[in-house]
């Protein structure tokens, strides 16, 4: 694709103890503020911008992502990614994503919102060293409606791809298309109306890690469900339904509290704008 609506390079590597960048590059409706350093790790975190406020008609992106050995980035959005409608074209966003030997990423975006006639497609495409982690999370949201529709949006696609040591270990496919589907049913939304995602891989991971992530969302309530489920390497996906982003990022804030202690012995940082 040669014309991007926006694009954005972020290399990072470690320098005494400190993330660094050693490359950035931006152009056209992407932009990254200064990185903050939220504590003394040496851990840094980027929030990623959109000046133009939201996604229209055939919108493209592309973000390039790269960590060098033992570098720790957190990266997150300033606010929600709004997707308005998109008559002709869907809007596209496309992220790869490099992580060598000992580095850590956690990518933590604000929630995606679909208003009405919205079509977006997203890829991320990860390459993983097998001594690297990852945290990923995603959370699909319904825009307001004028005839006050739960699902007005036309489609919502989300990809994930995570390759470790170059073979292929973990494809996530998540497409939601009210326009031909009643998603409300059993086996799609099941009368719920936001999906959140959770992807960890690290060797780390382990049992007793995993009993203590269920037992911290597998509360007895109304407000949402949810499933745990085992990848083919060290890691996991969480998958949650509720009706608001609220819930959804109450539970998976406490399940990232959870690993962070046990795989750094550190908080992590609240991100959330509001």
């Amino acid at each position: 694709m040669k014309d991007w609506t926006g694009t954005l390079s972020l290399e990072l590597e470690e320098r005494k103890g400190k993330t660094v960048a050693k490359n950035v590059y931006f152009q056209g409706a992407l932009k990254v503020m200064r990185p903050v350093y939220h504590d003394d790790s040496g851990q840094a975190c980027y929030y990623i911008l959109n000046p133009g406020g939201g996604y229209l008609d055939g919108d493209t992106y592309k973000l390039n992502i790269s960590l060098e050995e033992q570098a720790r980035l957190t990266l997150t959005t300033q606010s929600a990614t709004k997707v308005y409608k998109t008559p002709n074209k869907p809007a596209y966003q496309e992220t790869l994503i490099s992580l060598k030997a000992g580095s850590y990423l956690e990518y933590i975006p604000d929630p995606l919102i679909g208003y009405r006639d919205a079509r977006y497609k997203q890829k991320n495409i990860i390459h993983m060293d097998n001594k690297s982690t990852l945290l990923y999370s995603d959370i699909l949201t319904p825009g307001w409606s004028p005839e006050g529709e739960q699902f007005s949006y036309d489609t919502l696609q989300l990809i994930n791809e995570i390759y470790m040591d170059n073979e292929l270990v973990a494809y996530d496919h998540i497409k939601l298309n009210p326009a031909s589907q009643n998603i409300s049913n059993l086996g799609f939304m099941e009368g719920f109306s936001h999906l959140g995602s959770m992807i960890v891989v690290g060797e780390q991971t382990n049992d007793e890690l995993l009993d203590r992530l269920y037992s911290a969302v597998n509360v007895n309530t109304n407000e949402y469900k949810f499933g745990l489920s085992l990848l083919p390497v060290s890691g996991f996906t969480i998958r949650m339904l509720a009706n608001s982003t609220q819930v959804i990022e109450k539970a998976f804030t406490e399940c990232h509290n959870i690993i962070s202690q046990e795989w750094f012995s550190k908080k992590p940082s609240f991100l959330r704008k509001y």
